[in-house]
């Protein structure tokens, strides 16, 4: 399933523009998650940190800053707590810095788009 979500948030990144909701991640991926049930929204979410995580370790963007919160004007405390943990500053400030998710996203699309960066990491 993470290698399903990976995929998808790499088409993603390459073909559309903006951020990509829970909901639309979960039905286009065909994950058969039921987001109101608490376990099954927290297990994508770990899934989406550890792949966040693995790309970060390999040099690559993390594919979770395109995944939008609900409710929320982009990313909740969690995915900038995440990005704490890899090194890129503290959350909170992180959270307050209009240009750091804005980067972030920019980073990865033009990191998917690349062709030679697809076809290698893909």
């Amino acid at each position: 399933m993470i290698a399903r979500v990976r995929k998808y948030l790499i088409r993603y990144s390459r073909q559309q523009t903006g951020t990509v909701s829970y909901l639309t991640l979960v039905q286009e991926a065909e994950l058969g998650l039921n987001l109101e049930i608490s376990h099954e929204k927290s297990r994508l979410n770990d899934m989406l940190a550890e792949i966040s995580v693995a790309e970060h370790e390999a040099g690559r963007p993390p594919l979770s800053c395109l995944v939008k919160v609900p409710g929320s004007k982009g990313q909740g405390d969690n995915f900038y707590k995440l990005c704490e943990k890899m090194g890129m500053g503290e959350w909170r400030s992180l959270k307050q810095d209009p240009d750091f998710l804005k980067n972030l996203i920019q980073e990865c699309r033009d990191f998917w788009r690349d062709e030679p960066s697809f076809q290698k990491f893909a």
